[in-house]
């Protein structure tokens, strides 16, 4: 999706620059798709951007079959299995899209490359990090591409930001920030309620694995974490998290799941040597509907004391997850790799584990001490 910059207000209008932020297709779209799991992402998110896609889903099965068969029907899928065995038998289905729990997917994992299917995984990959280089390593060893569902790549405020980065208007990274106060009802996917990990694992793991895809891999990481009063999950909902590098840059990474105020919010801001991006993440907003991102820019050079407005179109929710499905048909159409793969995500659920023992020892902990 490539859209001009319009004016608006004092923002200045840039004619030639356009933002192409739309996840990119290759030139085969229409494999086999055999969905395990009928949960609410598949039905808001998954599905959804699927259709709009135009990719080809041709079956289904979740535990619940009642609900595997009103998913169906929803979006017109023209077969439902009895189970993940039945799925992968279907020579029609060339790709497992699995959308469980975390603690769930190994096993499905196993009979999906055991059928040399290729398959995207939802994160996290695995909440403990040697089993999730497990399953990079069963995939690897069947010869099966395997990306993981770390769709927040492709969330428009995030893509645009890559590419005016890449186009210079950034410079040399300084500081950057994401800050989050929001208030997240747990019991809407009620088995989170009990994991004793719950924020960096399940949430702010979008943040890490953008804000890597963004700036790369940091050195050194700091977390603080705690609950709120009386609260009805097990596990961390306020979080704050600072990564370290060695060039200079610091980022800043601020969440909090209790805000029970009308003053939500879910802002960005990253600072370099010759402009400054920020914007807000609308799904967070109105969540899983959502609105449209915003997106704003400066530069110290480029008509400096102006404001950049970039008019972004779609949303999160579906948009951005016609990414990682979109990438891993790339990938098998071309014998590479998914910009999300397995081995990709390593380096993600080392950062969220750095978080974890950051939080245990009451130290900076650097990604490269995760290993399995």
């Amino acid at each position: 999706m490539s859209v001009k910059l319009g004016v608006e207000g004092g923002f200045m209008n840039i004619p030639e620059l356009e933002l192409d932020y739309a996840p990119k297709l290759g030139n085969k779209i229409d494999y086999g798709i055999g969905i395990v799991g009928a949960g609410a992402i598949i039905n808001v998110a998954h599905l959804p951007a699927y259709r709009k896609a135009g990719f080809r889903v041709v079956g289904i099965t979740d535990i619940n079959r009642e609900r595997a068969v009103e998913t169906a029907q929803k979006f017109d899928i023209p077969k439902v299995y009895m189970n993940v065995e039945e799925l992968v038998t279907d020579e029609s289905v060339e790709i497992v899209d699995i959308a469980v729990p975390a603690q769930h997917q190994r096993k499905i994992v196993e009979t999906v490359v055991a059928a040399k299917k290729h398959l995207l995984c939802q994160k996290p990959l695995a909440e403990e990090y040697a089993v999730a280089k497990a399953i990079v390593e069963l995939a690897q060893s069947a010869g099966v591409k395997l990306a993981v569902n770390q769709q927040m790549r492709w969330e428009q405020a995030t893509r645009a930001s890559k590419t005016l980065m890449e186009r210079g208007w950034l410079g040399t990274p300084i500081t950057a920030g994401i800050y989050v106060s929001i208030l997240t009802d747990w019991r809407a996917w009620g088995w989170l309620l009990s994991v004793e990990r719950l924020d960096i694992m399940y949430h702010s793991i979008h943040y890490f694995d953008s804000l890597r895809f963004l700036f790369g891999a940091p050195e050194r990481m700091f977390c603080s974490a705690s609950r709120a009063p009386n609260q009805a999950a097990k596990g961390e909902t306020r979080t704050l998290t600072i990564m370290e590098y060695d060039s200079g840059l610091r980022i800043l990474v601020d969440v909090n799941h209790d805000n029970w105020t009308e003053d939500c919010h879910a802002t960005f801001r990253f600072d370099g040597t010759e402009g400054v991006i920020q914007g807000t993440y609308g799904l967070l907003y109105n969540y899983p509907h959502g609105r449209p991102d915003t997106l704003e820019f400066m530069s110290r050079t480029r008509q400096p004391g102006y404001w950049f407005r970039a008019p972004l179109q779609g949303r999160w929710i579906p948009d951005a997850f016609v990414g990682p499905m979109g990438s891993l048909m790339h990938a098998i159409e071309t014998g590479g790799e998914p910009e999300t793969s397995g081995a990709d995500n390593l380096q993600t659920l080392q950062m969220v584990h750095a978080a974890y023992r950051s939080m245990k020892e009451n130290r900076a902990v650097s990604p490269r001490e995760i290993q399995a």
